[in-house]
């Protein structure tokens, strides 16, 4: 007897690669388009004037010593009313404390100072108060026994100034705050950035060179001619 062979039917059939829908790859990338450019418009609006200061300022901290200034010097000689210096009789001997508020206010008036809450180190001799402030020095000094007040400020200039904004140097918490707030929207505008040259890179063939040449550099010049 003669037998046909015949395909087994019951085999399961290897399903084919599906192959990535471009409707959708599209779409995709397109949103990712639309989320990166948003956030990376919107942090470099939020940085881009104090990166524009940090930038110009680098530039002055780095050639400081070539940069002439011309210190101000402001010194003043008052002597303290008997009411106000009689209520440093309560002011602690020695040690950090605040000024009593109605000499911080009488100072306040006759100096044109904002003394404020800032301490002030206690002696039995005097009361002694530094004020810095962003390119400028100052400080106060008061007699316990006679009320002499001496106070001298020594204003360094505009440069100084944006200098010692750049540091942080003398600014207050609140200018701490903003150099924080700043740095977080100067890394999400990079981190942004980064992935949107990602997105353009196909188009670009420059664009992963260019970034190594970013890395690159400044590498060998701190392993080369850093000593």
């Amino acid at each position: 007897m003669a037998y046909t062979w015949r395909p087994d039917r019951t085999r399961p059939s290897v399903p084919a690669t599906a192959s990535p829908d471009p409707v959708t790859a599209q779409r995709r990338r397109g949103f990712w388009l639309r989320t990166l450019h948003q956030w990376h418009w919107i942090s470099s609006a939020v940085c881009l004037v104090g990166m524009l200061l940090f930038a110009a300022t680098g530039i002055t901290l780095n050639h400081a010593a070539k940069i002439e200034a011309s210190p101000q010097v402001d010194n003043r000689a008052l002597e303290l009313p008997a009411p106000l210096l009689e209520t440093l009789a309560g002011a602690p001997e020695e040690g950090n404390a605040p000024l009593p508020p109605a000499i911080a206010t009488w100072l306040d008036d006759a100096l044109d100072v904002p003394v404020g809450r800032r301490p002030a180190e206690w002696s039995p001799e005097e009361a002694y108060l530094s004020m810095p402030s962003p390119g400028a020095d100052a400080w106060l000094s008061i007699d316990r026994e006679t009320g002499a007040i001496e106070y001298e400020r020594t204003d360094r200039g505009w440069v100084s100034y944006f200098n010692d904004l750049h540091k942080g140097r003398n600014a207050g918490p609140a200018w701490g705050w903003f150099i924080d707030v700043f740095a977080i929207a100067c890394l999400v505008f990079c981190i942004t950035g980064l992935f949107l040259l990602h997105l353009h890179a196909r188009q670009r063939r420059l664009t992963w060179p260019l970034v190594g040449l970013g890395l690159v550099v400044p590498v060998l010049l701190a392993l080369l001619l850093i000593h």
